[in-house]
């Protein structure tokens, strides 16, 4: 399947991309996550780079696996081990320690790994950081563009991913800098944050090319639960405009594009 898959729903407007979480690392609830992605029919998996994760998500799916870092030898090592695509950006360490990445912070790291990964022609994804003002993303996309990345993705800075005002605080910022950054570029923009089916559909309905869901779905812990949320929410986007109406006519087709 590989990452074409991924790529082709980010063309349509409605990739859904599965975060294991950024600090999981329980074998047995990111196997769970990564056979509920796979049956609920979501575009992609992103992990942490851990070896230990990425085989157990190979494992139990053939979705595209994507693994998310700012440490350009852990994103290396992850190429390494044959993941699809990588997402530059995991910036979480950071805030919880009170500390932001500078757009020369962000570029430099960028530099590196791509000197390191160019020649595995992996997908790159890079997430541009909530707390850069609007001039300083600009001049940070267009070097991305001029780098050869494949998409870029806005976050939205949280202080909790279990308080509910926290969440929709997120969630409004994160759709807030994909607005902005999708007018900034003609790369894919992903939004990322905590993300239930309402705040999906205002995404994409604001733009956005794909979404990364985390809390969602990885604060549960019953498989059957999990498949249920990320169908409900790959249903709620794949009737969304005629293009997707027309793509596949039946079950039955469906499943064998998947698979």
């Amino acid at each position: 399947m590989g990452i074409e898959v991924f790529k082709k729903h980010l063309r349509e407007k409605r990739a859904i991309k599965i975060a294991t979480g950024i600090d999981n690392t329980n074998l047995e609830h990111v196997a769970k996550i990564a056979r509920a992605a796979q049956s609920a029919k979501a575009s992609a998996v992103e992990i942490i780079s851990n070896k230990e994760v990425y085989e157990t998500v190979r494992k139990n799916t053939k979705l595209p696996i994507i693994v998310s870092s700012i440490h350009p030898f852990e994103i290396l090592q992850a190429v390494q081990w044959g993941v699809d695509g990588v997402q530059i950006g995991n910036y979480s360490e950071l805030y919880k320690k009170g500390r932001k990445f500078s757009a020369e912070q962000v570029y430099d790291v960028i530099l590196e790994t791509m000197g390191l990964i160019n020649k595995y022609n992996v997908y790159i994804c890079v997430t541009i950081p909530a707390s850069l003002d609007t001039q300083e993303q600009v001049d940070l996309i267009k070097k991305l563009e001029y780098l050869g990345v494949n998409a870029i993705q806005a976050e939205g800075y949280r202080k909790s991913t279990t308080k509910p005002n926290h969440i929709i605080e997120s969630a409004n910022v994160s759709i807030h800098n994909m607005t902005e950054l999708s007018q900034m570029t003609n790369m894919p923009v992903l939004v990322s944050c905590a993300m239930n089916e309402t705040g999906l559909k205002v995404a994409f309905d604001n733009g956005a090319n794909g979404v990364a869901v985390d809390y969602a779905v990885n604060k549960l812990d019953s498989e059957a639960s999990m498949q249920a949320v990320i169908m409900e929410m790959v249903k709620s986007v794949f009737h969304r405009n005629s293009l997707n109406k027309e793509l596949i006519k039946s079950s039955r087709e469906l499943t064998s594009y998947y698979l």
